[in-house]
């Protein structure tokens, strides 16, 4: 597989819950990241004493997080509005040649910045908030 160009990873979101997927505007970077916690069933008859894990045990989250510029477009309302009301939409982030990642998730931060000289930022952060699946292209 070829390299695949960082402007066709998109993240998008369900506008209204009813399917109508926009796309975040002004995004200059965006990352996903998945992790699960582990259960522990180590005890005293472990052998050599090394650790036990339960398989399958834990709870499982995505983060997705992305930064980029300030337009003041229909999503960039849209993720303020979310994010103020505390609402759990359903997102996409769309990774070229790989596949889509879905699901529910929380706007967990929401940051703007600016420079005397530059123009205005935006960093943004979801967690998911329920079950999330992963498409093939």
């Amino acid at each position: 597989m070829a390299a695949q160009s960082g402007k066709n990873m998109l993240l998008k979101l369900d506008q209204t819950g009813s399917g109508s997927f926009l796309t975040v505007a002004g995004l200059r970077t965006r990352a996903l990241a998945f992790n699960a916690a582990t259960v522990d069933t180590t005890d005293q008859d472990s052998a050599g004493r090394w650790r036990e894990l339960l398989a399958g045990g834990g709870v499982k989250r995505a983060s997705v997080s992305g930064a980029g510029v300030f337009k003041d477009t229909s999503s960039d309302a849209q993720v303020r509005s979310l994010f103020f009301a505390g609402t759990i939409r359903n997102w996409q982030l769309i990774i070229p040649d790989f596949g889509t990642v879905a699901g529910p998730f929380q706007i967990v931060a929401l940051e703007f910045a600016a420079d005397h000289a530059g123009e205005v930022t935006f960093d943004l952060a979801l967690e998911s908030a329920g079950e999330v699946t992963f498409a093939a292209i």
